[in-house]
């Protein structure tokens, strides 16, 4: 927060002293910087050109003053006693500031889902009529406590590592930006510890058991062709199911998809190998989806696991495992981290080298280091 005394330029040649407090500035989503300013006007005027010593004097004495002023509310904002907030700010409804925070992340493609599940668990634990200025510590730490032993998922078993690590960050997040909007007082996440995240398994399928599956009837072939299109290609389902012609160009000897991705909103150009473009078939109209018929369900995700069985795969694969197939033979085959990444539309670095240690040669090869044992 940075705290300045300033004045304004009046018709009469005087000038207006006032305070500004500049907290920064945030960014919308059209790039637009939108500066964070509030202001106190003091009621006291100076000349802007002296002329006679005794309005010297008298206007001497009004910069004095505004100068203490100044001097008092720089003290105040260090010793956390001075608010720059509306009085009733706090009187909001936490339900309706959080689902304000929510709908943004709908408006801007953001993780809205995660936003709304957590909402459902907040709706369980906190009265709906609790107010922003009632949060405290102890909200937060009881909200905590909820996650970790008594709250349940829709099959009513407890909530996985990862889901509360999620959930309470939500509420985290919400009650970051109040602090900062000045809508509470105080930082009441600050001395919360929050769950640790774990690390989820990512189940994929080996080059045989990929080749076992292409040669295995499924009973959706427009599901088939979608799923052995996203190991060739790493596209999510989201991306591939609102694929349309018109984002497939085919140019000279290579093909490659410009679309944007569903998740991210990322603009993506993405070359496919010449087996992946004849999974997509003849082309028809532009804005016909390619993989037209295509499902997302309880139906077509248990035809995966049936068909993976008929297979002789034991593995619970779903659509998404696709994904993780790709990066892994890709990988595997000497494809560079940095260009996987790219392919995945994977925004950091971190996210890829997950896959890393799925195919760590080195530690494959210790594994048979040690000379075998004669044993009896």
């Amino acid at each position: 927060m940075k705290i300045t005394l300033k004045s304004k330029r009046l018709k009469n040649n005087r000038l207006s002293l006032f305070i500004e407090f500049y907290n920064g500035y945030t960014i919308d989503k059209d790039g637009v910087k939108k500066h964070r300013r509030k202001f106190e006007y003091l009621k006291l005027y100076v000349s802007e050109h002296p002329e006679s010593n005794d309005e010297k004097r008298k206007d001497k004495g009004t910069w004095e003053l505004a100068e203490n002023i100044l001097a008092i509310r720089k003290a105040e904002f260090i010793q956390g006693k001075y608010k720059l907030k509306d009085n009733k700010k706090g009187n909001i409804l936490l339900f309706d500031f959080y689902k304000t925070l929510q709908e943004e992340r709908y408006e801007s493609k953001g993780n809205y889902g995660n936003w709304d599940a957590a909402f459902k668990h907040l709706e369980k634990y906190a009265p709906a009529h609790i107010q922003l200025k009632d949060i405290d510590t102890d909200f937060v730490r009881g909200f905590r406590r909820y996650l970790d032993t008594r709250a349940k998922t829709k099959s009513n078993t407890p909530l996985s590592q990862n889901s509360k690590y999620t959930y309470f960050n939500k509420l985290k997040a919400a009650l970051r930006e109040a602090y900062n909007e000045n809508y509470i007082d105080a930082n009441v996440i600050k001395s919360v510890k929050g769950f640790e995240q774990a690390e989820s398994q990512r189940e994929y399928l080996t080059y045989s058991e990929l080749q076992a599956l292409t040669q295995t009837e499924c009973k959706y072939p427009i599901l088939k062709n979608a799923f052995i299109f996203s190991c060739l290609t790493g596209l999510r389902w989201s991306d591939i199911n609102k694929l349309t012609w018109s984002e497939v160009r085919d140019e000279d000897e290579t093909s490659r998809i410009i679309f944007r991705q569903k998740k991210t909103d990322g603009l993506e150009y993405l070359y496919i190998s010449r087996q992946a473009r004849d999974l997509l078939g003849k082309r028809t109209h532009k804005n016909e989806r390619v993989f037209k018929g295509l499902k997302y369900g309880a139906v077509y995700n248990t035809e995966i696991l049936r068909w993976c069985m008929k297979a002789g795969i034991t593995k619970h694969i779903t659509f998404h495992s696709a994904r993780h197939t790709n990066a892994v033979l890709l990988l595997e085959n000497g494809a560079d981290i940095y260009t996987v990444s790219k392919r995945l539309g994977h925004r950091e670095i971190r996210t890829t080298e997950i896959y890393t240690k799925i195919i760590d040669r080195k530690m494959k090869e210790a594994a048979n280091m040690i000379p075998e044992l004669d044993i009896g």
